[in-house]
Order: structure tokens, then C-alpha cells, then sequence
């Protein structure tokens, strides 16, 4: 039987290395919030682990809002969440109390009228730590556990039209032992020499330009931001269609919208005027770009009509969605629409991005499009990428958004004393820049995973060890 048995909350503050245009926000400090549960599992009990980094404005975007007057309701969510789950009765198997947790979360989140994807931030954070303690408990790696099913996972309880067998195959295959790094090119990151001089001048021994930043890390798979202006997007596209085949001749590439178009005609108007410029046909074509992710605002998204415009544009490129994948069965909704698949991230759920992840692959297996990518713009270790790699593997995706050590530097918004202990914990993933800082270990665009995938879930160091070197602050953030 499983019990939530205590949860406590702690944070620290962090600050980028640069400033970050996505979307409408623009990013440099947020809180890192760290969760330590205590989990029953039949006669035994243990502590498990979770993080994540509060980013201003993705799960609501509204731009009426200061991220100090949206702190409250993250705040709010995860209270809940821990609230909700203490509150939950023994139950058989763990994926059987996290459905539990996520659909109480939901009723309450509609009572008080908050987003679920907002929401659902609270049950994703509970759930990893919990997933944390369960695979400490047992001595056993995440992966493991799904195989030898003593999860209880049940992906039919998500996606009906998925049969709970096919998870044995899926899974069968065994996590991948390296993940592909993904680079966001975001709206206002510099791309040339040239654009650093009108750039502060960043000295800490890392690169700052996209010139700079491909050869060190010897990358090939890009994500571009689209401002959804259309002189603005062709002048910086113009320039990464020059960039990018001569530092990186086999590259691949996906679009972002942003949500910044209100419906189809207006997107399809922009892809358009962007496909017939001269300069952008390679990058534009389908030999190079992959996908285009959420072009349209979350409030339309996943509109009737929407499915109706994208029916009547056979020629479209590939689009998945994002922000609006905000509960269970919003994928299916969305294939159904004509979108080709989603994309995962810890943030939205663990047992949710594995159930789309198997229903994408039952598709594929149909002949249809399905894609299923993997994003998280400015996850960073000690924890949460960890964690979040651990289910990349898991789900086998083609290559991963990484940027959380490009706009932060290493794990330098901790005590160096973590920085030792995850580079002896995690010599394959992190290493030491010459004034001692612990980074990622990226070669030819690759993270090697075998510390990520032996450890329980992602983190071989024990809950109580890593919060006692993070220099972390009792309680969520104060509001």
C-alpha cells in the first residue's frame, strides 16, 4: 500500500547569467523550489526528492501580470498538491494514488478557477518526489521499475484506446543511454562577434554567442524563437539560415511560436510569407525543420475550428502542441484535431508525458504522424534535470531542449560543496570548468546518462545529503 506520509518545501534564489527573452517574459532570477516527501510502501518507508525552477510566465501568460503578483498562485499550487496528497487513503500502487492526487488537484483547481496547467505543476512535483522515495525504497532505477511494472502504471486509464500491453514493448527497449541537447535560440540571445558588442561584457568561460556556443559544444539540433512579427522573424531567421549550415552542416531545427498568433489564417500567412523568402527555403524545408511548436495562443488552440483550418492546410509543417497539453487526454484531442503529437516536460507529469508517450508510438505504428519532443528550457541540476533525463530515456525522444546551462552557469547558483558532490556522483554528466565550477558535460551534442539511469531516479545522492549541501531556505517563497 502507498501513503504520503510528510512533505516539506524549501527554495533558493537564483540569477541567470544573462538575461532571457521568451515569449512575453524576459528571465534573469527566479526561485528554485525543492520538495522532500516521506513515502509509505507497504512495511517500509522512505524519502524521495523533487525540484523545479518557477519560471516567470509559462504556465500563465498574462501580460497584465508582474511575476511577483503571479508568484502567489504557484505558490498556491503546490501547497495543495502536498495538501491533497497527504490527505489521500492508502491505496494498491503508486500510479493508482498519483491518479488520486491529479484528479483532486483538478476538481480543486477548477473550484478556484486557476489553470491546470498551473495547477498541475503542484501534482508533476509532487509526483516525482514521490517517485523518488518509491524507487529508493525498492533499490531500483526509475526504468526498472516501469519494466518490471511495480508501478501499477496503466496507460489505459489515461488514453483508452491504448492497450495496457503496449507498454511491455515500449518499455522493453530500455532507456537510452545518451539524450541529443536541443539549443533555443531565444528572441534576444546574441547570434554573431558582432552582436556582442552591443552585449555586456560577460567573462566567466563560457560562450555567450550562438557562433560561440556551437563549436564548443559541438551542436546540431536548434529550436528558434518566433516573435510572431514578421519583419523581425525573417531579419533573424535570415541570419541563422547563413549560421547555421556552415558551423553546423547536418542540423536540424524546430520553430516556436510562442503562442504568438491568435488563429490558423494568420499563422499560416506568416509560414507562408516566411517559406517563399529565398533565403530561408533550406532551413524552412523539410529536410532540415522538423516541427513548429504552439503557434497558437492556449485560449484557441484547441478550438473546433482550429481543427477545420488545419484540415483545409494539407501542406502544413508539423505542429504539435505545448502550453495547451494541460491535462490528460489533450493529446488524443489534439491528434484529433490534426496537431502531430506534444511535447513532454516533468513539469505537466510524469505518468501523463509516458501515457502520450505510448499512445504517439500506437500512431506511428498506424503509419500516422506522431511526435512526441522533449522541452524544458532552463531545467538545471542538481536535481531536476537529472530527473527530467532520467524520463527522456525512458521515452526515447529524439533529442531534448537543454539551455539551463547556458543561461546559468553550472551549478554555480549553489554551494561549491554540491558542485563536488554531483561531479563524484556524476563524473559522465558533469565536469569541472577551469575555476572549479561543475557544468555539463556535453560532447558532439551529446549527455551521457549512465550515473542518471543507475540512480534511483536521476539523483544518486540521498535526499537529505543533497538539500544539506544546496544552501536552500525553509518554506516555499515568501509572498
Amino acid at each position: 500500500m502507498i501513503v504520503l506520509e510528510d512533505v516539506s518545501f524549501s527554495h533558493r534564489e537564483t540569477r541567470t547569467r544573462f538575461p532571457f527573452r521568451y515569449g512575453i517574459a524576459s528571465m534573469t532570477e527566479l526561485p528554485h523550489v525543492f520538495v522532500r516527501v516521506r513515502l509509505r510502501v507497504g512495511e517500509e518507508s522512505g524519502e524521495g526528492l523533487a525540484s523545479e525552477g518557477l519560471a516567470p510566465k509559462w504556465f500563465t501568460k498574462n501580460p497584465a501580470t508582474t511575476f511577483a503578483e503571479d508568484l502567489p498562485d504557484l505558490v498556491r499550487v503546490l501547497r495543495a498538491a502536498a495538501d491533497h496528497g497527504l490527505a489521500i487513503a492508502p491505496r494498491a500502487d503508486l500510479f493508482t494514488w498519483w491518479r488520486e492526487l491529479y484528479d483532486v488537484q483538478t476538481a480543486w483547481a477548477r473550484a478556484e478557477s486557476l489553470p491546470l496547467l498551473l495547477a498541475h505543476l503542484g501534482t508533476s512535483l509532487i509526483e516525482r518526489a514521490a517517485l523518488d522515495a518509491f524507487c529508493r525504497i525498492r533499490g531500483m532505477s526509475f526504468a526498472e521499475a516501469l519494466r518490471r511494472d511495480v508501478l501499477g502504471f496503466r496507460v489505459s486509464a489515461i488514453h483508452p484506446e491504448v492497450a495496457d500491453s503496449a507498454a511491455d514493448e515500449f518499455l522493453g527497449r530500455g532507456p537510452t543511454p545518451q539524450l541529443m541537447v536541443r539549443h533555443t535560440v531565444g528572441l534576444g540571445d546574441p547570434l554573431t562577434a558582432a552582436d556582442l558588442e552591443k552585449e555586456e561584457p560577460l567573462d566567466d568561460g563560457l560562450p555567450l554567442a550562438l557562433e560561440e556556443v556551437i563549436p564548443r559544444y559541438g551542436l546540431t539540433r536548434f529550436k528558434i524563437k518566433l516573435s510572431g512579427k514578421l519583419d523581425q522573424d525573417l531579419e533573424r531567421l535570415g541570419v541563422l539560415a547563413r549560421i547555421l549550415p556552415r558551423l553546423a552542416p547536418d542540423y536540424r531545427a524546430t520553430l516556436d511560436g510562442n503562442e504568438q498568433f491568435g488563429d490558423v489564417a494568420s499563422f499560416r500567412a506568416s509560414w507562408e510569407a516566411l517559406r517563399a523568402e529565398p533565403g530561408l527555403r533550406e532551413l524552412l524545408g523539410p529536410d532540415r525543420l522538423v516541427l513548429v511548436e504552439q503557434p497558437l495562443h492556449r485560449d484557441r488552440a484547441m478550438s473546433d475550428d482550429v481543427g477545420g483550418a488545419l484540415r483545409d492546410w494539407p501542406e502544413r509543417p508539423p505542429l504539435i502542441i505545448d502550453e495547451s497539453d494541460s491535462e490528460v487526454g489533450t493529446v488524443s484531442r489534439a491528434l484529433k484535431l490534426g496537431y502531430a503529437g506534444s511535447s513532454h516536460k516533468n513539469c505537466k507529469g510524469v505518468f501523463k508525458g509516458l501515457a502520450n508517450a505510448l499512445l504517439l508510438h500506437q500512431r506511428r505504428a498506424e503509419g500516422a504522424v506522431a511526435v512526441q519532443t522533449g522541452e524544458d528550457l532552463a531545467n538545471i541540476g542538481p536535481l531536476a534535470l537529472l530527473q527530467d533525463c532520467a524520463v527522456m530515456a525512458v521515452l526515447r525522444v529524439a533529442d531534448v531542449e537543454r539551455n539551463g546551462h547556458h543561461y546559468f552557469k553550472g551549478l554555480s547558483p549553489f554551494p561549491r560543496e554540491l558542485g563536488e558532490a554531483v561531479l563524484a556522483a556524476c563524473p559522465d554528466l558533469y565536469e569541472r570548468l577551469p575555476d572549479g565550477t561543475a557544468t555539463l558535460r556535453i560532447r558532439s551534442s551529446r549527455l551521457d546518462l549512465g550515473s542518471v539511469l543507475r540512480a534511483p531516479f536521476g539523483q544518486p545522492l540521498a535526499p537529505r545529503e543533497l538539500l544539506s549541501l544546496a544552501g536552500v531556505t525553509d518554506g516555499l517563497p515568501a509572498v
